[in-house]
Protein backbone atom coordinates (compact mmCIF):
# COMPACT_ATOMS: atom_id res chain seq x y z
CA UNK A 1 0.00 0.00 0.00
CA UNK A 2 1.59 3.40 -0.95
CA UNK A 3 1.17 6.88 0.70
CA UNK A 4 -0.36 9.36 -1.46
CA UNK A 5 -0.53 13.17 -1.43
CA UNK A 6 -3.74 14.97 -3.64
CA UNK A 7 -3.26 18.71 -3.25
CA UNK A 8 -7.13 19.74 -3.90
CA UNK A 9 -10.35 17.40 -3.97
CA UNK A 10 -10.88 15.57 -7.07
CA UNK A 11 -13.70 14.06 -9.21
CA UNK A 12 -15.05 11.33 -6.88
CA UNK A 13 -15.20 8.61 -9.61
CA UNK A 14 -11.52 9.38 -10.45
CA UNK A 15 -10.36 9.41 -6.75
CA UNK A 16 -12.23 5.66 -6.09
CA UNK A 17 -9.58 4.14 -8.71
CA UNK A 18 -6.84 5.02 -6.06
CA UNK A 19 -8.32 2.66 -3.26
CA UNK A 20 -6.33 0.43 -1.97
CA UNK A 21 -3.88 2.97 -1.54
CA UNK A 22 -3.64 5.49 1.72
CA UNK A 23 -4.87 8.47 0.24
CA UNK A 24 -4.52 11.88 2.10
CA UNK A 25 -6.69 14.85 -0.14
CA UNK A 26 -6.33 18.11 1.19
CA UNK A 27 -9.91 18.99 1.60
CA UNK A 28 -10.20 22.77 0.72
CA UNK A 29 -10.79 23.66 -2.71
CA UNK A 30 -8.23 26.68 -3.13
CA UNK A 31 -4.27 25.43 -3.02
CA UNK A 32 -2.60 23.80 0.00
CA UNK A 33 -0.35 25.79 2.38
CA UNK A 34 3.07 25.09 1.61
CA UNK A 35 4.00 24.62 4.84
CA UNK A 36 1.58 21.64 5.23
CA UNK A 37 2.25 20.45 1.63
CA UNK A 38 5.83 19.87 2.45
CA UNK A 39 5.18 18.42 5.82
CA UNK A 40 2.78 15.72 3.98
CA UNK A 41 4.81 14.57 1.67
CA UNK A 42 7.60 14.01 4.01
CA UNK A 43 6.50 10.29 4.28
CA UNK A 44 4.68 10.43 0.82
CA UNK A 45 4.75 7.47 -2.46
CA UNK A 46 3.35 9.41 -4.71
CA UNK A 47 2.14 13.48 -5.22
CA UNK A 48 -1.02 14.25 -6.76
CA UNK A 49 -0.03 18.06 -7.58
CA UNK A 50 -2.16 21.13 -9.07
CA UNK A 51 -0.80 23.61 -11.42
CA UNK A 52 -0.94 26.22 -8.32
CA UNK A 53 1.36 24.17 -6.44
CA UNK A 54 5.08 24.96 -7.02
CA UNK A 55 7.41 21.23 -7.54
CA UNK A 56 11.11 22.35 -7.50
CA UNK A 57 14.13 21.55 -5.12
CA UNK A 58 12.25 22.15 -1.87
CA UNK A 59 9.27 20.16 -2.69
CA UNK A 60 11.87 17.44 -3.56
CA UNK A 61 13.83 17.60 -0.77
CA UNK A 62 11.12 17.25 1.67
CA UNK A 63 9.42 14.24 -0.29
CA UNK A 64 12.53 12.22 -0.74
CA UNK A 65 10.64 9.11 -0.95
CA UNK A 66 8.62 10.00 -4.10
CA UNK A 67 8.02 7.66 -6.66
CA UNK A 68 6.34 9.91 -8.97
CA UNK A 69 4.60 12.85 -9.41
CA UNK A 70 1.35 13.61 -10.99
CA UNK A 71 0.05 17.00 -11.98
CA UNK A 72 -3.70 17.09 -13.40
CA UNK A 73 -2.85 19.75 -16.07
CA UNK A 74 -1.23 19.99 -19.69
CA UNK A 75 1.33 22.55 -18.75
CA UNK A 76 4.07 21.79 -15.98
CA UNK A 77 5.77 25.26 -15.99
CA UNK A 78 5.66 25.16 -12.12
CA UNK A 79 7.30 22.25 -11.83
CA UNK A 80 10.81 21.40 -12.37
CA UNK A 81 11.17 18.95 -14.91
CA UNK A 82 15.18 18.91 -15.09
CA UNK A 83 15.07 18.34 -10.98
CA UNK A 84 12.76 15.42 -11.10
CA UNK A 85 14.89 14.12 -13.44
CA UNK A 86 18.19 13.75 -11.40
CA UNK A 87 15.81 12.42 -8.87
CA UNK A 88 14.66 9.80 -11.37
CA UNK A 89 11.45 10.56 -10.94
CA UNK A 90 8.27 10.42 -13.56
CA UNK A 91 5.87 13.60 -13.79
CA UNK A 92 2.91 12.65 -15.50
CA UNK A 93 0.55 15.54 -17.14
CA UNK A 94 -2.91 15.00 -18.61
CA UNK A 95 -2.11 16.29 -22.54
CA UNK A 96 -5.41 15.43 -24.94
CA UNK A 97 -8.03 15.28 -23.16
CA UNK A 98 -8.61 19.00 -22.87
CA UNK A 99 -7.28 19.93 -26.09
CA UNK A 100 -11.04 20.09 -27.83
CA UNK A 101 -12.43 21.84 -24.75
CA UNK A 102 -9.90 24.75 -24.20
CA UNK A 103 -10.28 25.11 -28.34
CA UNK A 104 -13.73 25.86 -27.40
CA UNK A 105 -13.21 28.63 -24.89
CA UNK A 106 -10.53 30.40 -27.22
CA UNK A 107 -13.49 30.36 -29.98
CA UNK A 108 -16.19 31.57 -26.53
CA UNK A 109 -13.47 34.38 -25.84
CA UNK A 110 -13.28 35.43 -29.49
CA UNK A 111 -16.47 36.00 -30.73
CA UNK A 112 -17.67 37.77 -26.97
CA UNK A 113 -14.54 40.14 -27.06
CA UNK A 114 -14.81 40.80 -31.00
CA UNK A 115 -18.64 41.18 -31.15
CA UNK A 116 -18.74 43.18 -27.42
CA UNK A 117 -21.08 40.61 -25.50
CA UNK A 118 -20.15 41.64 -22.23
CA UNK A 119 -20.42 45.07 -23.18
CA UNK A 120 -24.24 44.70 -24.51
CA UNK A 121 -24.79 42.37 -21.47
CA UNK A 122 -23.79 45.56 -19.23
CA UNK A 123 -25.67 47.50 -21.30
CA UNK A 124 -28.84 45.92 -20.86
CA UNK A 125 -28.17 45.24 -17.08
CA UNK A 126 -27.76 49.26 -16.71
CA UNK A 127 -31.06 50.49 -17.91
CA UNK A 128 -29.13 52.04 -21.15
CA UNK A 129 -31.50 50.30 -23.62
CA UNK A 130 -34.23 52.38 -24.76
CA UNK A 131 -34.34 51.64 -28.81
CA UNK A 132 -32.77 49.69 -31.73
CA UNK A 133 -29.75 51.79 -32.79
CA UNK A 134 -28.03 51.19 -35.42
CA UNK A 135 -24.58 52.20 -34.22
CA UNK A 136 -24.85 50.83 -30.93
CA UNK A 137 -21.56 48.81 -30.14
CA UNK A 138 -20.49 48.04 -32.76
CA UNK A 139 -18.18 45.00 -33.56
CA UNK A 140 -15.64 43.21 -35.32
CA UNK A 141 -16.53 40.17 -37.57
CA UNK A 142 -15.22 36.63 -37.39
CA UNK A 143 -16.68 35.32 -40.90
CA UNK A 144 -13.69 36.08 -43.95
CA UNK A 145 -10.93 37.69 -41.75
CA UNK A 146 -7.49 36.48 -41.23
CA UNK A 147 -7.06 34.53 -37.85
CA UNK A 148 -3.63 34.12 -36.35
CA UNK A 149 -2.25 31.66 -34.03
CA UNK A 150 0.50 32.26 -31.68
CA UNK A 151 1.66 28.49 -30.88
CA UNK A 152 0.25 25.38 -33.27
CA UNK A 153 0.36 22.93 -30.82
CA UNK A 154 -2.44 20.32 -29.90
CA UNK A 155 -4.63 23.40 -28.89
CA UNK A 156 -3.79 25.62 -31.40
CA UNK A 157 -4.39 23.38 -34.30
CA UNK A 158 -7.92 22.15 -32.54
CA UNK A 159 -8.49 26.57 -33.11
CA UNK A 160 -7.23 26.60 -36.22
CA UNK A 161 -9.21 23.67 -37.41
CA UNK A 162 -12.52 25.24 -35.95
CA UNK A 163 -11.52 28.34 -38.35
CA UNK A 164 -13.08 26.63 -41.46
CA UNK A 165 -16.46 27.48 -39.61
CA UNK A 166 -15.92 31.15 -40.39
CA UNK A 167 -14.81 31.29 -43.56
CA UNK A 168 -11.31 32.42 -41.86
CA UNK A 169 -7.43 32.81 -43.61
CA UNK A 170 -5.50 31.41 -41.12
CA UNK A 171 -1.91 31.87 -40.02
CA UNK A 172 0.12 30.63 -37.85
CA UNK A 173 3.90 30.79 -35.71
CA UNK A 174 5.29 28.23 -34.01
CA UNK A 175 9.09 26.63 -33.76
CA UNK A 176 9.10 25.16 -36.58
CA UNK A 177 6.23 24.82 -39.49
CA UNK A 178 3.25 22.04 -38.31
CA UNK A 179 2.67 20.29 -42.31
CA UNK A 180 0.33 18.09 -41.33
CA UNK A 181 -1.67 20.79 -39.26
CA UNK A 182 -1.00 23.20 -42.88
CA UNK A 183 -2.55 19.89 -44.68
CA UNK A 184 -5.62 19.57 -42.95
CA UNK A 185 -6.43 23.27 -42.14
CA UNK A 186 -4.78 24.98 -45.01
CA UNK A 187 -2.60 27.48 -42.34
CA UNK A 188 0.03 29.43 -43.20
CA UNK A 189 2.97 29.52 -41.31
CA UNK A 190 3.97 33.59 -40.98
CA UNK A 191 6.97 34.37 -38.92
CA UNK A 192 5.73 36.50 -35.71
CA UNK A 193 5.50 39.89 -36.68
CA UNK A 194 4.10 39.30 -39.88
CA UNK A 195 1.45 37.29 -38.26
CA UNK A 196 0.73 40.36 -36.08
CA UNK A 197 0.38 42.28 -38.73
CA UNK A 198 -1.85 40.53 -40.72
CA UNK A 199 -4.06 39.07 -38.51
CA UNK A 200 -7.97 40.63 -37.56
CA UNK A 201 -7.35 38.73 -34.28
CA UNK A 202 -4.44 36.95 -33.07
CA UNK A 203 -5.32 33.99 -30.32
CA UNK A 204 -2.34 32.78 -28.07
CA UNK A 205 -1.71 29.09 -27.45
CA UNK A 206 1.94 29.10 -26.79
CA UNK A 207 4.15 27.15 -24.17
CA UNK A 208 5.31 29.41 -21.26
CA UNK A 209 9.02 29.23 -21.35
CA UNK A 210 11.48 31.63 -20.40
CA UNK A 211 11.93 32.64 -23.88
CA UNK A 212 8.41 33.24 -24.49
CA UNK A 213 7.91 35.41 -20.94
CA UNK A 214 5.97 38.35 -22.21
CA UNK A 215 6.07 37.64 -26.11
CA UNK A 216 3.39 40.19 -26.31
CA UNK A 217 4.45 43.08 -25.10
CA UNK A 218 4.47 46.40 -26.38
CA UNK A 219 6.06 46.09 -29.56
CA UNK A 220 4.02 43.31 -30.20
CA UNK A 221 0.61 44.76 -29.75
CA UNK A 222 1.92 47.64 -31.41
CA UNK A 223 2.60 45.80 -34.97
CA UNK A 224 -0.83 44.88 -34.49
CA UNK A 225 -4.31 46.55 -36.19
CA UNK A 226 -6.02 48.40 -34.59
CA UNK A 227 -8.83 46.99 -34.27
CA UNK A 228 -7.72 43.31 -33.39
CA UNK A 229 -8.51 41.48 -31.01
CA UNK A 230 -5.82 39.74 -28.65
CA UNK A 231 -7.26 35.83 -26.95
CA UNK A 232 -5.00 34.53 -24.42
CA UNK A 233 -6.08 30.78 -23.71
CA UNK A 234 -2.54 29.62 -22.59
CA UNK A 235 -0.50 30.98 -19.79
CA UNK A 236 -0.74 34.87 -18.26
CA UNK A 237 2.67 35.58 -18.54
CA UNK A 238 3.01 35.38 -22.11
CA UNK A 239 0.97 38.75 -21.79
CA UNK A 240 2.56 41.70 -20.79
CA UNK A 241 -0.33 42.97 -18.82
CA UNK A 242 1.05 46.72 -18.33
CA UNK A 243 1.52 46.65 -22.13
CA UNK A 244 -1.95 45.24 -22.53
CA UNK A 245 -3.86 48.30 -20.44
CA UNK A 246 -1.75 50.76 -22.57
CA UNK A 247 -2.43 49.41 -25.87
CA UNK A 248 -6.13 48.38 -25.00
CA UNK A 249 -6.78 52.61 -23.62
CA UNK A 250 -4.84 54.15 -26.18
CA UNK A 251 -6.77 52.03 -29.36
CA UNK A 252 -3.54 50.20 -30.45
CA UNK A 253 -5.72 47.32 -30.68
CA UNK A 254 -9.41 46.89 -30.47
CA UNK A 255 -10.17 44.16 -27.59
CA UNK A 256 -8.82 41.74 -25.68
CA UNK A 257 -9.68 38.72 -24.11
CA UNK A 258 -7.99 36.94 -21.35
CA UNK A 259 -8.45 33.47 -19.84
CA UNK A 260 -5.51 33.21 -17.98
CA UNK A 261 -3.14 36.83 -16.18
CA UNK A 262 -0.79 37.81 -14.88
CA UNK A 263 -0.34 37.85 -11.47
CA UNK A 264 -3.03 35.06 -11.26
CA UNK A 265 -5.65 35.24 -9.78
CA UNK A 266 -6.04 38.52 -10.94
CA UNK A 267 -6.78 41.34 -8.36
CA UNK A 268 -10.23 43.28 -8.50
CA UNK A 269 -8.61 46.49 -8.74
CA UNK A 270 -6.38 45.84 -11.50
CA UNK A 271 -6.19 48.22 -14.34
CA UNK A 272 -7.13 46.10 -16.93
CA UNK A 273 -10.03 45.07 -15.08
CA UNK A 274 -11.41 48.44 -15.58
CA UNK A 275 -11.59 48.63 -19.29
CA UNK A 276 -14.67 47.60 -21.43
CA UNK A 277 -12.76 46.16 -23.93
CA UNK A 278 -10.98 43.75 -21.82
CA UNK A 279 -12.72 40.21 -20.95
CA UNK A 280 -11.02 38.27 -18.16
CA UNK A 281 -12.20 34.90 -16.91
CA UNK A 282 -10.74 32.87 -14.05
CA UNK A 283 -8.86 30.06 -15.95
CA UNK A 284 -11.90 28.25 -17.57
CA UNK A 285 -10.58 27.14 -20.29
CA UNK A 286 -10.66 22.93 -19.79
CA UNK A 287 -13.91 23.99 -17.29
CA UNK A 288 -16.30 21.42 -18.74
CA UNK A 289 -17.49 18.66 -16.23
CA UNK A 290 -16.69 15.71 -18.73
CA UNK A 291 -12.98 17.15 -19.41
CA UNK A 292 -12.10 17.95 -15.73
CA UNK A 293 -13.43 14.19 -14.85
CA UNK A 294 -10.71 13.21 -17.46
CA UNK A 295 -8.03 14.95 -16.38
CA UNK A 296 -8.59 13.95 -13.30
CA UNK A 297 -8.69 10.12 -14.30
CA UNK A 298 -5.66 10.52 -16.61
CA UNK A 299 -3.91 12.05 -13.39
CA UNK A 300 -4.46 9.34 -11.84
CA UNK A 301 -3.37 6.28 -14.10
CA UNK A 302 -0.20 8.35 -14.49
CA UNK A 303 0.04 8.03 -10.58
CA UNK A 304 -0.95 4.62 -10.12
CA UNK A 305 1.63 3.48 -12.84
CA UNK A 306 4.66 5.56 -11.19
CA UNK A 307 3.60 4.17 -7.93
CA UNK A 308 3.98 0.61 -9.26
CA UNK A 309 6.55 1.10 -10.88
CA UNK A 310 5.85 1.17 -14.79
CA UNK A 311 6.42 3.23 -17.53
CA UNK A 312 4.05 6.65 -16.62
CA UNK A 313 1.38 6.57 -20.10
CA UNK A 314 1.62 9.99 -19.90
CA UNK A 315 5.15 11.73 -18.89
CA UNK A 316 6.47 15.39 -19.15
CA UNK A 317 9.97 14.14 -18.56
CA UNK A 318 10.31 10.98 -20.43
CA UNK A 319 14.01 11.29 -20.57
CA UNK A 320 13.92 9.86 -17.03
CA UNK A 321 13.63 6.39 -18.39
CA UNK A 322 16.28 7.02 -20.74
CA UNK A 323 19.17 7.57 -17.57
CA UNK A 324 22.17 5.36 -16.87
CA UNK A 325 20.93 3.17 -13.79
Amino acid sequence: MARVVVTRPINPRAAGLMEGHEVWTWPENRTMPRGLLLERIADADGALVMLTDRVDDEFLEAGGRLAVVSQMAVGVDNIDLDACTRRGIPVGHTPDVLTETTADMAWALLAAAARRIPEGRDYVLGGHWQEWDPDLLLGSDLWGTTLGIVGMGRIGAAVARRAAGFSMRVVYNSRSPKHEVEEETGAVYAEFEELLARADHVVVTAAYTPETHHLIDRAALARMKPTATLVNIARGPLVDPHALHRALQSGVIGAAALDVTEPEPIPADHELLSLPNCLVIPHLGSASRGTRLAMATRAVENLLAGLAGSQVPWCANPSVYSQDG
